[in-house]
C-alpha cells in the first residue's frame, strides 16, 4: 500500500513547526515546555505509526530543472529510524521536564531539540540524494547547538566545535560521493532520476547496472570510500570516534537522544541504505574491518573511562562499530545483524544514558570511582540498569545477546567461506577480533552495573530518588529492552504470537531494506536462544567466560589502558589538537585573521573576483562586441563630469570633501537616467543620493577631519582590489546584458499592468496602475518588495535599539 502524502509531509513539517513555536510556548508555560515538546513528538510518533504497512515513494518537486525533488521513501529501515527518533523523543522530552529544572537557555534547548528530531526524520525518509544531504547537515548544525548548550563553558565550546568540524567535513566527502554517483547514474537504463536513491526507477532499483557503470568508469571504490567517510564521521567510527566522548558535555537528555538513538544512527543508517548497491568484496573489506576495529578500540577505551558518560560514549562508538561490522558482512546474516542491533542498542543505551543522568542529578557526581552501592537508594534505577547493562554486555537472555550472536555468526560465516574459496587465512581474524572486542564490552558493562552494588563510598552520602519525570522514561526503555529479551525465550519454546511475531515481522522489513536485490534472497527474521552447539555459540561462551575471569582484575586493566593511551601518538585527541592548534599558530592564519575589516574585505573581494574571472576563462566565454552608435552631447558632458568626480574622490584631502565629490557621481547618474527617458529611476536615485549624503555628513561629524598619511603599500593593495572588482563587475555586466532573451515576461507585465478593458468593479487579473515599474514592485513582486521593506525596517529597529541601549549605559 502506498504511503499517504499528507501524513508524510505533516510528519516532516510538525517538528519544525513545534521548534518555531517553542520560544513562544516557553513564554507561557515556562519549564513545562518540555511536555509541549513531548506532545509534538507523540503526535509525530502517531504519524509514523500510521505509515506502518505502507511502502513506496512520495515526490514533491523542488528543483525540477536539475532533477532534484523532495522524494520521501517509506520502507522498514526508514520506519525504524523514524520510530526511534519520535519514540525516544517522547521519553527524552518528558525526562527533560525533570532534568532541565533550573537550567539556562531552555527555550533554545527545546526548539533546537525539536528541529533536530525533524532533521532526523528527514534523513530517515529522504530518497533524493540532495534532500538527504540537506537533512544530514541540518542534524550537524542542530547537534552543534545542543552539544554547545552550556555556551559559557570552554569544554562545551570545544566539544561543539570538534563535532561540527568532523561531521560536517565528513558530510562534504559524502556529498562528493553523491555527485559522482549522480553523474554515473545519469543515462543508465532504468534510472528515471539520477538523484533518486530508493524507490521505482531509482539507483537502488537498478543496482546491478549502476554498479557496472561505476566499475566501467573506475569510480566504484571512490564512491564507496566517500560515502564511507560520511558514515564513519557521523557514527564516530575510528579514527573519527574522538568527537563523541567530548560531546558528553551536552545535557544528559541530549546525549540520550543524539548519541544513542538518533544522530549517531544516521551513519549506520547510511551504511544500511547503501548496502544493496555497494555490497561486494570491497564493501566487506572496508566496512567489516572498520566496524570491528571501532568495536574493539573504543571498547578498550571505555574500560579506561573515569566518567560514567565517557564510558557510555565510548561504548556507543563500540556498538556502532558492531552495527557497521554487521552490515559489512555479505549475505542476509549481515543485514539482520545491523537491523536488529540498531533497535537493541537504542533501547539499552538510551536507558543507560537516562540512568547516568539520574545518577549525576541525584548523587552530584559522574566519577566512576566515587560511586557505588546506589541500589540501596535507587532500587528501581538499579533494576533498569541491570536489564540494560546485561543487554549491552551480550549476556543471555537479554536483548543485546541475540544481535551480538548474529554478528558472531556473520563474521564466522564470512571467514569460513572466504578461506574456503581460496582466500587468505587472515580472514579468520574477523571472528577472533570480534570475540576480543566483546570481552572488553563485557568488562565495561559489568563495571557500569556495579555502580549500584558493593560498598557505598562514605563521601557519597544519601542519594534521593529522582522525580517521576526522570524515572518513567528510563523505566519504559528498560521494560522494552526486557520484553525483547523475553521474546527470545518465548520463541525458543515455540511461541511466535504477538508481540514476538510483530517484532520479527518488523525487523524482517528492516532487514529486507538492506538486502542486495537478487543476490542475497529473501529471508524471514527470527531470534531465539541457541538450542545446539555452534561456533558462534562457542564465541559467545568464550566472551562471557573470559570477561568473568578478567573482571576481578578490572582496575589493573584500566590502569594499563590509561598508561598506554597517555602516550602522545595514542592519546585520543592528539591528532585533532595538533592539527587545529597548528593551523591556529600558522603564519597564514596570522596574516589573514588580523581583526582588520579592510583585510577581510580585500581577501573576500579578491577571492570572489578570481573565482568569477577564472570561471569565465575556464568556460572560454568570449566578450560581446560593443557596437558604438555615437553619444548625444548632453550624455558626453554628464559622463565626463561623473568621471572627473570619481577622480576627485581619490584625490580628496578630507572625509567631507571626499563625500561631497562622491555625491557628484551619484547626481550625474540621476541626470543620465533623465536623459535616458527613465524619470522614475532618476527620482529614486536623487532621493537615495541626498539621503546618503546627509547620513554621511552626520557620521563624519564624529570622525577626524583629515585622512592622514596613506601607507603606499596599503594604497597599492587597495588599488589592485578595486581594479579586480571593477574588472569583474564590468565583464559580468557585458556578459549578462549581451544575450537577447524573449520579451515574454516584459510583454506579460505590459499587458496585465494597466486597467483591463470592460472590467468589473473588482478585478484580480491585472495590476490596475499607470506606471509599469510601480505595478511590478507593488503587485507582481509584492512579496519581494515586502521582504526588502522588512529588512530595512528590522535594520532600523536594530539601530534604534542599540542607540537606546547605549543611552541607558547598557553597552559601551
Amino acid at each position: 500500500m502506498q504511503p499517504s502524502p499528507s501524513a508524510l509531509l505533516a510528519l516532516l513539517a510538525l517538528p519544525f513547526l513545534g521548534a518555531a513555536l517553542a520560544p513562544l510556548v516557553y513564554r507561557v508555560l515556562g519549564e513545562r515546555t518540555a511536555y509541549f515538546a513531548a506532545a509534538v513528538a507523540a503526535a509525530s510518533l502517531a504519524l509514523v505509526a500510521s505509515l506502518y504497512g505502507t511502502h513506496g515513494t512520495v515526490v514533491v518537486p523542488w528543483i525540477p530543472t536539475y532533477g532534484v525533488s523532495l522524494a520521501l521513501y517509506v520502507d522498514g529501515l526508514a520506519l525504524l529510524i523514524a520510530t526511534l527518533a519520535t519514540g525516544v523523543g517522547v521519553l527524552v522530552f518528558t525526562y527533560s521536564g525533570g532534568y532541565m529544572h533550573g537550567e539556562p537557555g531552555q527555550a533554545k534547548y527545546y526548539a533546537t531539540l525539536l528541529a533536530f528530531m525533524g532533521s532526523m526524520l528527514g534523513v530517515a525518509f529522504a530518497s533524493d540524494l540532495i534532500a538527504l544531504f540537506v537533512f544530514w547537515e541540518l542534524t550537524s548544525v542542530s547537534s552543534f547547538l545542543l552539544i554547545g548548550h552550556y555556551q559559557d563553558a570552554d569544554a562545551s565550546q570545544y566539544a561543539a566545535r570538534k563535532s561540527m568540524l568532523i561531521t560536517v567535513a565528513g558530510g562534504l566527502f559524502m556529498l562528493v560521493g553523491f555527485l559522482l554517483l549522480h553523474v554515473v547514474a545519469t543515462g543508465v537504463p532504468g534510472v528515471d532520476s539520477a538523484f533518486r536513491l530508493a524507490g521505482p526507477g531509482s539507483i537502488l532499483d537498478n543496482a546491478d547496472t549502476v554498479v557496472a557503470a561505476l566499475r566501467a568508469q573506475g569510480l566504484f571504490v571512490p564512491v564507496l570510500l566517500l560515502v564511507g567517510v560520511g558514515a564513519a564521521t557521523k557514527s564516530a567510527q575510528v579514527p573519527f570516534h574522538i568527537w563523541l566522548p567530548n560531546a558528553m558535555e551536552a545535557p544528559t537528555p541530549v546525549s540520550a537522544f543524539l548519541h544513542s538513538a538518533t544522530m549517531v544512527k544516521a551513519g549506520v543508517y547510511l551504511v544500511g541504505r547503501f548496502r544493496p548497491l555497494l555490497v561486494t568484496d570491497e564493501w566487506t573489506l572496508v566496512f567489516g574491518v572498520l566496524g570491528l576495529a571501532t568495536m574493539t578500540i573504543t571498547a578498550i577505551l571505555a574500560v579506561a573511562a573515569s566518567d560514567i558518560k565517557e564510558l557510555l560514549a565510548y561504548s556507543t562508538a563500540s556498538h556502532l562499530g558492531l552495527i557497521v561490522a554487521g552490515y559489512g558482512m555479505s549475505g542476509y546474516l549481515g543485514a539482520e545483524t545491523g537491523a536488529f542491533h540498531i533497535l537493541n542498542h537504542a533501547l539499552f543505551k538510551a536507558a543507560l544514558f537516562l540512568v547516568a543522568g539520574i545518577v549525576a542529578h541525584e548523587a552530584g557526581t559522574r566519577a566512576i570511582d566515587e560511586l557505588g552501592g546506589l541500589a540501596e537508594d535507587l532500587p528501581i534505577t538499579a533494576g533498569i540498569t541491570a536489564v540494560a547493562a546485561l543487554g549491552m554486555a551480550g549476556v543471555p537472555p537479554f536483548n543485546g545477546f541475540y544481535s551480538k550472536e548474529f554478528l558472531f555468526h556473520a563474521v564466522y560465516y564470512t571467514a569460513e567461506h572466504a578461506v574456503g574459496d581460496g582466500g587468505s587465512v587472515l580472514w579468520w581474524l574477523l571472528p577472533v577480533v570480534a570475540v576480543f572486542g566483546s570481552v572488553f564490552t563485557f568488562l565495561y558493562s559489568i563495571r557500569f552495573l556495579m555502580l549500584f552494588f558493593g560498598d557505598k563510598p562514605d563521601a557519597l552520602g544519601e542519594v534521593h530518588a529522582p522525580p517521576l519525570a526522570m524515572t518513567i522514561p528510563a523505566f519504559v526503555l528498560g521494560t522494552l529492552a526486557l520484553l525483547v529479551g523475553l521474546g527470545g525465550i518465548a520463541a525458543t519454546f515455540g511461541y511466535h504470537g504477538w508481540p514476538v511475531h510483530g517484532l520479527e515481522a518488523f525487523v524482517t522489513g528492516v532487514m529486507e531494506s538492506s538486502l542486495a536485490h537478487g543476490g542475497e534472497g529473501e529471508h524471514a527474521f527470527s531470534y531465539y536462544l541457541p538450542t545446539e552447539v555452534s561456533p558462534w555459540l562457542i564465541m559467545s561462551a568464550v566472551t562471557i567466560a573470559v570477561g568473568a575471569v578478567l573482571y576481578p582484575f578490572y582496575d589493573r586493566i584500566r590502569d594499563g589502558v590509561r598508561a598506554v593511551r597517555s602516550v602522545d601518538p595514542l592519546r585520543p585527541n592528539w591528532y585533532y589538537d595538533n592539527v587545529t592548534e597548528g593551523l591556529d599558530r600558522s603564519a597564514a592564519i596570522d596574516v589573514i585573521q588580523t581583526g582588520d575589516l579592510r583585510t577581510y574585505a580585500a581577501a573576500l573581494s579578491l577571492a570572489l573576483a578570481a573565482l568569477a574571472l577564472g570561471a569565465y576563462a575556464a568556460a572560454s566565454v568570449a566578450l560581446p562586441e560593443v557596437a558604438y552608435t555615437g553619444l548625444e552631447p548632453a550624455l558626453v558632458v554628464v559622463l565626463g563630469v561623473a568621471v572627473i568626480g570619481a577622480g576627485a574622490v581619490a584625490a580628496a584631502p578630507s572625509h567631507i570633501s571626499g563625500v561631497l565629490t562622491l555625491s557628484i557621481v551619484g547626481f550625474m547618474v540621476a541626470i543620465f537616467y533623465i536623459l535616458g527617458s527613465a524619470p522614475d529611476l532618476a527620482l529614486t536615485q536623487l532621493v537615495i543620493e541626498t539621503l546618503v549624503l546627509v547620513i554621511f555628513l552626520l557620521v563624519l561629524d564624529k570622525l577626524p577631519a583629515f585622512y592622514g598619511t596613506v601607507d603606499k603599500f596599503r594604497a597599492a593593495r587597495d588599488a589592485v582590489v578595486a581594479g579586480a572588482v571593477g574588472l569583474t563587475v564590468a565583464v559580468t555586466v557585458l556578459l549578462s546584458t549581451a544575450a537577447g532573451p524573449d520579451d515574454v515576461i516584459a510583454q506579460y507585465f505590459v499587458q496585465h499592468g494597466g486597467v483591463p478593458e470592460g472590467h468589473d468593479p473588482i478585478f484580480v487579473n491585472a495590476g490596475g496602475g499607470g506606471n509599469i515599474v510601480n505595478v511590478i514592485l507593488v503587485d507582481f513582486r509584492a512579496f519581494d518588495t515586502l521582504g526588502e521593506i522588512s529588512v530595512v525596517a528590522m535594520a532600523a529597529l536594530s539601530v534604534i535599539t542599540l542607540i537606546a541601549m547605549r543611552e541607558r549605559g547598557e553597552i559601551q
